[in-house]
């Protein structure tokens, strides 16, 4: 691909890249509580505007990143994320500190990607998830941050996703954290946080 046919990236990459940074760090402050995103990015398909708008903030040369199959099959988003962060794609979830997500239905389990030492947890992997709506259930979540129980959902998600929840929070303070990303929002699920079928 040459670099006249390559997406844009941020047209202001430091103002840009401070408001999502913000917006993440305070979604992952207050779980379930959805923060606005603003991005005006165009990138080669079937990547999402929000998942380039937070890979372009959050990854660097230094950076091991996963790309689901769908993402993957596509050399243009490959090429989109080498030329605007210089992250580095590898082929397996265990061996990325972020990875991105198009399908989450088809993603593997959340025990497959990088949980962290004993040491270090947090050389663990951060999962950056496109979800098409974020909802208000039927599933609660519970956990610091949370003022008692907050009401969550989001489509699409692995059908045994609290499940796998369940067990992520089990190996606190090893384990992934979740962002997901939905048209014009951003939303934490961190690993400290419990989630539960609603009543």
């Amino acid at each position: 691909m040459s670099t006249a046919s390559l997406a844009a990236g941020f047209a202001d990459p430091a103002r840009q890249s401070q408001h999502l940074f913000r917006a993440m760090m305070w979604a992952m402050a207050r779980p379930g509580t959805p923060e606005p995103l603003d991005t005006a990015l165009t990138p080669p398909a079937p990547l999402t505007p929000e998942l380039a708008a937070l890979a372009l903030c959050l990854l660097d040369f230094e950076t091991p990143v996963w790309l689901d199959p769908s993402l993957a099959e596509v050399s243009e988003v490959a090429e989109f994320l080498r030329f605007h962060t210089s992250a580095r794609i590898v082929p397996t979830p265990a061996e990325a500190a972020f990875a991105l997500i198009r399908d989450p239905r088809a993603m593997p389990p959340l025990a497959a990607f990088a949980q962290g030492e004993p040491d270090y947890p947090d050389r663990s992997c951060t999962l950056l998830m496109a979800v098409s709506a974020l909802e208000d259930g039927p599933l609660m979540l519970e956990g610091p941050g949370i003022a008692g129980t907050r009401a969550f959902g989001a489509t699409p998600l692995p059908e045994d996703f609290v499940a796998q929840m369940a067990t992520n929070r089990a190996g606190f303070p090893l384990g992934v954290d979740l962002v997901l990303a939905a048209p014009g929002a951003v939303l934490g699920l961190p690993r400290s946080v419990r989630l539960t079928e609603g009543m």
